[in-house]
């Protein structure tokens, strides 16, 4: 069932848990009149559930697992037939029970317990006479038909009929007629018997005949090839069209007809091979079901009336077809699945027999309820479109090196790859990076075994490419990358990545060599990217409470029923898409590892341009960089009119690192002398026998670091003592990434003394270099993030219109009978991305007029205070995230301003371990309340923190207040571990929830095209997204909300747990 106020109710049965109810063979007390004692309060009278399966069956761990946590509901009581009671009793012997769950298998006997329940008449689970239909595929796939369930197409050869019009059957050498259907090669034969599990798939001979034999697993094996190509010529079996299905089937497990889990394994027919994990387990991966695909979910099991029911799904030229239906069986090794299995089955039988036995028991929130949940402001409203823009989590420092290189082997690689046509070439692919390094290798040992002067490639050069190469013991396209580009004059060397030859070396034609590797999500990067996403499905409905505990679990439930439309997008950087990967994994519970759940679950946002980056934006970004670093290179302390031009927009963090550096290039030259001596240690670490073997993290060693420190220190100050602030950011990234992982094995004393300096020098260079003044801001803004502004207005308008070309999870209005608000579903788009499309999209919140004026701006008090805590943020950390969320009141007039509700909320991402104090901000607070607040709220007064073991006191100043779970990762202090949040961070009441907030507005008062500037006022479709959603105003309130990440606040202070 689900899930808000089902998944409250049945963590508190946790508090009595009742016997678990083995019979002996002489039970057969009456089910009705049983009672047990609950507690010692007293007779209380029980649902009797019986288990009528073969032992095999009702002893097996799934089974075990969902009867355990079946128990644990008050009025319910297990019983489980013994198997000698099954096959040697009559039914007459059998116990009473008020529900029957019974299945057939091997030897059961489906007749006896028949007609137990014709005697009986107990609530029935599984219908029992379907399951007879269920083991003759032919009415199988006649049921399928008649329910309008795509099947592959197939014919009958019943050799079992009297009429020989049911039994032709023509062989060919490609080809079988059966009954006048022509079955062209591959095809399959299947018994009609669904108990014979010996099914043929028979190949043409252009792919070299013979056939795949499949069978049950035994052992390691499901299938094995045969030369022979002849079809069976006894027995009667099913013809159908073999399905091209990329490998893998996909198992579909209902429980009831509004639940779903679904997993992908390895098709048997590949190659016969089960793959097994660690346990001996088969390896199944986790799918999404799309609508289609959750509405055959529920065709199925009303179909065939199993509650319980499996069935298999082969997905082929993008459709889905079902090609066997199994009855009862259960997921093999899923805790969310037991868990939602015994919920749906408990509810399902107390809603059904409670009322009967005058059993008291309230009907829980149910699945096709509406997900209601709580607005920041107390007001409860159906959740309908989630929408998060995300940074990618921790990564390794990005490096390249280039070099100039003249030797044929690489020329012929060069062309060999299409690099003539276009000028350059990109290798990401394992065999084009192999070849790199062959002629790498090939050159050390030219260079070795004789001297070679014509070899123009340097040696140490070449020697780092290969270490490169060779990182990891495997290429991967998302590790590292070589890039060359055709010089018909050669290249003059511009930094010490480039190789040093002077520059009247020959003019001859010459290739630039750029590897690229680094950049790579971290195993801590993948923990915060699983961590979030867990804490992510408390926004849900049935998601309020503790993320670590049982709560928060109404987004598996929700995302298994057609309720959920899960979309996620990522841009192609390896580290951005296996962010994704492991936020799905953490917000869906899957298990596994992350290649599996990148390719069935992460779409490409790059194949649209959503996530790319404009080259009009990079225009501005470079004459935006070259004003920023011409006044960075003045050796005095900032002056006023400095800190004016450096800072027009008056941001708060960069006023504070202004503060802090004073002059730009004395701080610059204590950052190089910071370097130098981290040098000199890495060089000492790496000749000390004790230290050179260390391990530093993720397999780097004391060579690369140094090289990677080295070309920092050699590009970072010229000859001229002229620094390169577009250094600095790269300077931050790898101080940052070595205090994080290597200080413990590094121990350099200064270091935390150049993670400041540099951070304070970073959080000037990083934002403004996306623009120093508003307009340039907002022009560099509009060239990176327009496409995806407007993929978000077309989500959130969407959700409005209820059209469009995307699929939803909705039920086909002619299935929905019983249901209620068939059509209504929870949208949610999730769009992983780099730290620029992160500024941008903030630097249209904060400046693209959101408000109808300045004056408006500024006379708002909610807003100011959202701004003053965005101008706060010094830093777009990893995991950052803007989270939009739609709400919508059903009962409301649907042209009511009270109608829709728009929420906008920020957090800065994860923590350094050094600076640990996150930015202070004073939370939100409804205008509405702020003059109705009596001396009770003075009496509480916000400046008081409660501290880490004092009691979080807000809810006492209402009776009723709501809990609502803060969904961000701010304040981490660690990038490999995330705080255990306690309730004390993530109570919301009607009061004030811990959150800032833009003021109420109108969307239709959206600035002037002329206050763009000229770069932003030439294409209205470029300005789409700064017009309403929609001709009409979408009635409504659009609010900025920031993650509460602790610090001080004028409501609350709240302090974030240290690690």
């Amino acid at each position: 069932m689900s899930y808000t106020e089902l998944e409250h109710g049945y963590q508190g049965l946790r508090k009595t848990r009742p016997a678990f109810y083995l019979p002996h063979s002489n039970d057969g007390q009456k089910g009705s009149d049983s009672d047990t004692d609950d507690g010692g309060t007293g007779a209380t009278k029980q649902v009797v559930v019986g288990i009528c399966a073969m032992a095999k069956k009702s002893q097996s761990k799934p089974m075990r697992e969902i009867l355990m946590r079946l128990q644990e509901f008050q009025y319910i009581r297990i019983l489980v037939f013994p198997e000698e009671t099954i096959v040697s009793k009559p039914v007459e012997e059998w116990p009473i029970v008020d529900c029957l769950i019974s299945f057939h298998s091997k030897g059961f006997p489906l007749e006896k317990a028949l007609q137990y329940a014709n005697l009986r008449h107990p609530y029935v689970i599984n219908n029992l006479h379907m399951q007879y239909d269920i083991q003759d595929r032919r009415k199988v796939y006649a049921i399928l038909e008649s329910q309008g369930i795509e099947i592959p197409r197939y014919a009958v050869l019943d050799r079992d009929s009297p009429d020989p019009k049911h039994h032709e059957l023509i062989e060919s050498e490609d080809h079988v007629e059966v009954n006048g259907v022509v079955f062209n090669k591959p095809f399959v034969e299947k018994p009609v018997s669904a108990e014979d599990h010996n099914i043929y798939i028979y190949y043409p001979t252009s792919a070299g005949g013979g056939s795949q034999r499949l069978f049950r697993k035994i052992g390691s094996r499901s299938s094995v090839y045969s030369p022979e190509s002849r079809v069976r010529k006894t027995g009667s079996f099913i013809y159908e069209d073999f399905m091209p299905t990329d490998g893998t089937d996909v198992k579909v497990y209902t429980v009831g007809p509004d639940y779903a889990h679904a997993e992908a394994r390895k098709s048997p027919a590949l190659d016969g091979k089960v793959e097994r994990d660690s346990e001996g387990k088969e390896i199944r991966y986790p799918v999404i079901l799309s609508n289609a695909e959750k509405l055959i979910s529920r065709k199925v099991c009303l179909a065939f009336k199993q509650t319980v029911c499996g069935f298999d799904l082969l997905r082929a030229n993008g459709k889905s077809f079902v090609c066997d239906v199994n009855g009862f069986s259960f997921v093999k090794n899923s805790n969310k699945y037991y868990d939602d299995c015994a919920k749906i089955l408990g509810n399902m039988i107390l809603r059904e027999l409670a009322p009967t036995l005058h059993i008291p028991w309230s009907v829980p929130f149910q699945l096709d309820d509406p997900p209601i949940v709580p607005t920041t402001f107390g007001k409860m409203m159906e959740l309908r479109c989630v929408v998060a823009v995300i940074r990618h989590g921790d990564r390794t420092p990005k490096q390249k090196m280039k070099v100039e290189v003249r030797h044929p082997k690489f020329f012929e690689i060069f062309e060999k790859y299409g690099g003539k046509t276009d000028g350059a070439v990109k290798l990401k692919r394992p065999k084009q990076l192999q070849e790199v390094l062959d002629i790498a290798r090939f050159l050390l040992n030219e260079i070795e075994q004789r001297s070679a002067p014509e070899l123009a490639e340097k040696q140490t050069k070449l020697e780092q490419l290969k270490s490169v190469l060779e990182m990891y013991g495997h290429f991967s396209g998302i590790n590292r990358k070589v890039q060359m580009k055709y010089q018909p004059k050669g290249r003059p060397k511009s930094s010490s990545s480039d190789d040093g030859e002077n520059q009247n070396s020959p003019a001859d034609p010459s290739l630039v060599l750029i590897v690229k590797w680094g950049g790579e999500l971290t195993p801590a990067g993948r923990i915060q990217a699983e961590e979030l996403g867990r804490i992510f499905r408390c926004m849900y409905p049935g998601g309020q409470g503790e993320y670590a505990g049982t709560q928060g679990l109404g987004l598996l439930r929700l995302h298994s029923t057609y309720r959920h439309d899960l979309k996620i997008y990522a841009s192609d950087e390896g580290r951005v898409q296996m962010t994704a990967a492991a936020f799905a994994k953490g917000l869906l519970a899957l298990e596994g590892e992350l290649t599996p759940i990148l390719v069935q679950m992460v779409k490409s946002a790059n194949t649209n341009g959503l996530l790319d980056n404009d080259n009009e934006a990079s225009k501005y970004q470079d004459i935006a960089k070259a004003r920023l670093h011409s006044l960075m290179q003045q050796d005095r302390d900032f002056t006023a009119e400095d800190r004016t031009a450096i800072n027009p927009c008056n941001s708060i963090s960069i006023n504070m690192a202004l503060d802090f550096v004073k002059n730009p290039v004395r701080c610059c030259e204590r950052v190089q002398q910071l370097i130098h001596k981290l040098m000199a240690i890495v060089r000492l670490k790496k000749d000390d026998p004790k230290t050179r073997d260390a391990t530093l993290y993720h397999g780097e060693t004391w060579e690369l670091m140094g090289r990677r420190w080295g070309k920092i220190e050699k590009d970072f100050c010229s000859k001229n003592n002229v620094f390169d602030i577009s250094k600095i950011p790269d300077i931050y990234d790898c101080i940052k990434y070595d205090l994080q992982h290597n200080q413990h094995t590094l121990q350099f004393d200064q270091a935390e003394d150049l993670y400041i300096n540099s951070k304070y020098l970073a959080d000037i260079v990083i934002p403004q270099e996306y623009g120093m003044t508003m307009m340039e801001k907002l022009t560099i803004s509009q060239g990176i993030c327009t496409p995806l502004l407007k993929k978000i207005r077309a989500d959130l308008q969407r959700n409005i219109e209820e059209a469009g070309e995307e699929n939803v999870n909705r039920l086909n209005p002619r299935y929905s009978h019983g249901v209620s608000s068939p059509g209504r579903h929870v949208r949610t788009r999730l769009y992983f991305t780099s730290e620029s499309h992160l500024h941008s999209l903030l630097t249209v919140l904060r400046f693209g007029g959101l408000l109808s004026s300045q004056e408006d701006a500024s006379k708002d008090e909610q807003w100011r205070r959202a701004m003053e805590y965005v101008s706060m943020v010094s830093e777009i950390n990893y995991m950052s995230q803007v989270v939009i969320l739609l709400y919508e009141d059903p009962t409301k007039d649907p042209c009511s301003e009270e109608r829709f509700h728009v929420e906008l909320h920020f957090s800065p991402g994860v923590n350094c371990c050094v600076q640990k104090n996150l930015p202070p901000g004073p939370g939100f607070r409804p205008h509405s309340r702020n003059d109705v607040r009596n001396k009770s709220s003075s009496d509480n007064s916000p400046t008081d923190s409660p501290g880490p073991s004092s009691p979080y006191r807000c809810g006492e100043r209402e009776n009723t207040p709501f809990l609502y779970l803060s969904l961000f990762l701010s304040g981490v202090h660690h990038y490999d571990r995330l705080p255990t949040l306690s309730h004390q961070h993530l109570l919301r009441t009607k009061l004030a929830p811990p959150q800032l907030s833009l003021t109420d507005m109108e969307p239709g008062k959206c600035r002037k095209k002329e206050k763009l500037g000229p770069g932003l006022s030439n294409s209205r479709d470029d300005l789409e997204y700064l017009t309403p959603l929609s001709e009409e105003p979408l009635p409504g309130r659009v609010r900025l909300n920031r993650a509460w990440s602790g610090g001080r606040g004028t409501v609350w202070r709240v302090g974030v747990p240290t690690i």
